[in-house]
């Protein structure tokens, strides 16, 4: 391309010069010409008049006073009537420029000049007229690298863009080039990448979030099907098949909520349900893994209480919450509820050491782990607590105190988004 528009721009000079230098030099040389022409019959008028005046006050008229009014690359020839021809200067060769001119005493002056000298001036005006030519040349060229740098550098780099885009590297560059096109392509193609960007880390975030949300309920039904395989009793096979049906229910319905927050954080189902049965799930799931530990894991506080949100997501939260306490904490975990005005708070602490203080204001962002874990947890667990209208808050830090809060008064029903769920 810059190929192209080098040529295509030197062509359309080169066309100008052509056209307009042929005028000019055809315009110049005649009138060179004609200058010489007029030049030397107002040189034969000039000596006329000269030979006249000498002649009317009956004063001499020789080579030398006539050659004193001409200059030397001139011949002139007078000739008066009853004496000889005066000649004064070199007869030139070959073809001339002539003009003779009458005087009043009966006369005549022929003046000549050699055309050589129009020659060497029409010549000295075609030399201006090629450098002129020439440099209007190297100046076009030098116009049209120019141009050609400015329109195929920003494509190329555009090119560049796009195929970063292609390749999996979705940073948008901020490069604008001048050129109104140009600048419009690289806007959209700098949306385009924030877009992508924007794609590629909800999947990341949703394939970290769904590793580390179903790790749990997948360790549990594991247990539960381990229970089974190793019992002969009826009565027990039931007991844990149907414990792990709901587990198998809990985990159909973390891969939902998982899914509904990559379309849209804000979109929530939160209904009001019991809150003792969600502790009381937390308590028989979990308590395995406690054992095992050597630690125990109670509740206290208030029954029988109503919360609102989505009961999934709720035992989410306490999952992450309660396998936090495991990794991390220490002694026995305990799970309190209260009431604080229209609002439940489900508090999870232990008797660790606590989190660090160079953690405390991080404790919620992703990446931040207090050891080798995802740092995830707490991030995932405080997204899904605000996506249905609640919070979660760090209370305490030693000992660690978590405190989920839920609302207690049933959500308003909207007309408009009832009538769009309804059309819909």
């Amino acid at each position: 391309m810059r190929r192209r528009l080098i040529q295509s721009t030197l062509a359309v000079v080169l066309v100008v010069i052509a056209v307009f230098g042929v005028s000019l030099v055809i315009v110049e040389t005649r009138t060179i010409t004609e200058t010489a022409r007029e030049r030397v019959e107002s040189e034969a008028v000039r000596l006329a008049s000269i030979v006249d005046s000498r002649l009317l006050v009956e004063d001499k008229v020789t080579a030398e006073i006539i050659g004193d009014q001409m200059p030397d690359d001139r011949y002139a020839v007078v000739r008066i009537p009853g004496k000889p021809p005066i000649e004064v200067g070199s007869r030139p060769d070959g073809d001339v420029i002539s003009a003779t001119a009458p005087g009043e005493e009966g006369e005549t002056v022929t003046v000549q000049e050699p055309r050589s000298s129009v020659t060497e001036e029409v010549a000295r005006t075609l030399l201006i007229i090629g450098l002129v030519a020439l440099l209007a040349v190297i100046a076009a060229v030098l116009l049209a690298i120019r141009q050609a740098n400015r329109l195929a550098s920003p494509l190329t780099d555009l090119a560049e863009t796009a195929e970063r885009l292609g390749s999996g590297d979705p940073r948008p560059r901020h490069r604008r080039y001048g050129v109104p096109e140009l600048d419009r392509v690289a806007d959209v193609l700098d949306a385009s990448a924030e877009r992508i960007a924007r794609m590629l880390t909800a999947e990341r975030r949703l394939a970290a979030d769904a590793s580390h949300q179903l790790r749990t309920p997948l360790t549990a039904l594991s247990m539960r099907l381990e229970e089974i395989t190793v019992t002969d009793d009826p009565d027990t096979v039931k007991e844990e098949a149907t414990i792990a049906l709901a587990q198998v229910e809990r985990l159909t319905d973390v891969v939902e909520r998982l899914l509904t927050n990559s379309r849209d954080p804000r979109t929530g189902s939160a209904v009001t349900f019991e809150l003792d049965h969600v502790i009381k799930q937390q308590l028989a799931e979990w308590r395995p893994a406690y054992r095992s530990a050597g630690r125990a894991i109670v509740t206290s506080g208030k029954r029988n209480l109503k919360a609102v949100g989505t009961p999934g997501a709720v035992a989410q939260v306490l999952a992450a919450l309660i396998e936090n306490s495991l990794m991390h904490g220490g002694g026995t975990v305990a799970l309190r509820t209260r009431v604080t005005g229209n609002q439940v708070v489900v508090e999870v602490t232990d008797e660790g050491p606590g989190v660090p203080a160079e953690l405390g204001s991080r404790i919620f962002e992703r990446a931040i782990s207090g050891r080798n874990s995802t740092g995830i947890g707490l991030a995932v667990a405080r997204d899904l607590a605000e996506a249905d209208g609640g919070r979660l808050e760090m209370l305490q830090a030693k000992p660690p105190v978590f405190g989920l809060f839920l609302s207690s008064t049933p959500p308003r029903k909207d007309p408009d988004e009832e009538t769009r769920r309804t059309v819909r």
